[in-house]
């Protein structure tokens, strides 16, 4: 994908560690936080998030292997377990020992994995909208059935970014997550949704997805965590977060009121606001 025009592109470097080659975005200094971007984003959800916490942070931000710039190295990897696993190694390989791990959506399930595989351990984890639950009902079998067989065929991104890149389509998408995106959010879902190679590593890691070692895990793991969850997402409704943070022994919700699934772009202060005090609890140096 062309990168020209991206997001605090003076931020972003390339690198090749084992099987991906990567992309992330640095700047600020202090006590590290690494960011997460959730399934079919990438570090441009974090555009006006990372410049906010760099006042007072290193703020790292990846994107996940297939997603915008990050080239997939192999397709068997995209479940929860192995990207968590590849994403240690190259933090490993960079030095990178993020202090706290901040994941949106399905990358706040990374960002949990993630802490109990790190040495040191992260001091704590926040999830904004934390996708944390299973799909109900139909949706239980039926999307991961239907993931599978789109991921399947090679000729299904290519359909899908031809088909689903338009603005109308993709404003309507953003929409139905309970957030009202401007018109510079609709422009940059709408590059990442017409590459076919950003929609083949999305189809991939929703494919091989699964929660259930996460989940039964989640009582053992014994850090502060913070979930942000926003009262109108209607992506990931708030009860997933109530719900998970009463399976982890030291996990805090907080509401947001007038925000949706993307809740960290369209209030970007609001949710720094809430990690810079959750830092001051959990750093002794923030």
């Amino acid at each position: 994908m062309d990168w020209e025009g991206w997001p605090n592109a003076r931020s972003s470097r390339f690198v090749d560690s084992r099987p991906h080659r990567w992309h992330l975005q640095e700047m600020g200094k202090g006590p590290t936080v690494l960011l997460i971007h959730g399934a079919g984003g990438g570090t441009m959800s974090f555009r006006d998030l990372m410049p906010e916490l760099a006042r007072d942070f290193r703020v790292v931000a990846v994107d996940l292997p297939g997603h915008a710039l990050t080239r997939l190295g192999t397709r068997q990897r995209q479940g929860l377990e192995p990207m968590a696993e590849d994403l240690a190694r190259l933090l490993a390989q960079e030095r990178i020992a993020p202090e706290i791990i901040v994941g949106h959506s399905a990358g706040a399930a990374i960002a949990l994995r993630l802490a109990g595989m790190l040495q040191p351990p992260p001091k704590g984890v926040v999830g904004i909208n934390a996708a944390l639950g299973r799909f109900r009902g139909m949706a239980g079998w039926l999307f991961p059935a239907l993931a599978k067989l789109l991921a399947l065929n090679p000729f299904t991104a290519h359909a899908f970014a031809r088909l689903s890149s338009g603005e109308a389509s993709v404003r309507a998408l953003l929409r139905g997550t309970g957030s009202v995106p401007d018109a510079e959010t609709v422009a940059l879902y709408r590059r990442l949704v017409s590459d076919p190679a950003h929609v083949d590593g999305t189809l991939a890691m929703m494919a091989q997805w699964s929660l259930d070692t996460l989940l039964a895990d989640l009582p053992r793991l014994d850090l502060p965590v913070l979930l942000l969850a926003a009262e109108g997402d209607r992506a990931v409704p708030p009860e997933t977060s109530d719900a998970a943070a009463r399976l982890l022994p030291q996990a805090r919700v907080i509401h947001l009121a007038g925000l949706g699934h993307l809740a960290h772009e369209e209030a970007p202060g609001v949710v720094a606001g809430h990690i810079r005090a959750f830092a001051r609890q959990v750093l002794p140096e923030a």
